[in-house]
């Protein structure tokens, strides 16, 4: 259980409340830091899955730790850039991809109970998407602190890209589970959602 893979999915659960403080320090370093420590979790969630791959060390813990650990973690960046950029125009890319998120995890846990998971698992749009979350969030977490205004409007680009790809993955995996959620499997009827 406490193999490394596991141990960076723990990481990056514990780098997130870090992430949210170092994001609101009133200093001139305070977004490259918390761009720093974001991008450094984003690498674990990479790193984990490459080594538990590689080494084979995948666990229960891991498979529930991971997707968990991604999603807290997104969330929790969009959440603090939203403060930080309360607009219309980053509150609905932000609204998209949380509400993505618990729609799709809601729809694993109930294809899982009925024994349906691999309908729903991670697919390569989901690693597309998932890189655009990260490459955009870094972007808006450092602001204008880089290359000038334009870097900002650049991740608001990516980021509406990455709600684009969230929509998509999310349409995919209905259509996927959609023999199951409309009854059309072969599953008995107290299988069907209420």
């Amino acid at each position: 259980m406490w193999n490394l893979p596991n141990i960076l999915t723990l990481l990056r659960i514990a780098l997130i409340p870090v992430f949210v403080v170092v994001f609101y320090l009133d200093s001139v370093w305070a977004p490259y830091a918390a761009a720093a420590v974001f991008g450094a979790a984003a690498l674990t969630d990479w790193l984990d899955g490459y080594l538990a791959r590689k080494w084979n060390q995948t666990s229960p813990l891991g498979a529930f730790l991971d997707p968990v650990a991604d999603k807290l973690m997104v969330a929790v960046a969009l959440v603090v850039l939203l403060q930080a950029d309360p607009r219309i125009l980053i509150a609905l890319p932000v609204m998209v991809i949380i509400g993505r998120e618990i729609t799709v995890s809601a729809l694993r846990e109930w294809m899982a109970e009925i024994g349906a998971r691999a309908a729903v698992a991670v697919s390569a749009l989901g690693k597309v998407k998932t890189t655009a979350q990260m490459i955009s969030i870094v972007i808006l977490i450092l602001r204008e602190s880089v290359f000038g205004p334009w870097t900002y409007g650049l991740g608001v680009v990516l980021l509406y890209v990455a709600a684009l790809l969230t929509l998509w993955s999310m349409v995919l995996y209905l259509l996927s589970a959609w023999p199951s959620l409309s009854g059309r499997a072969d599953q008995s009827n107290d299988s069907q959602p209420k």
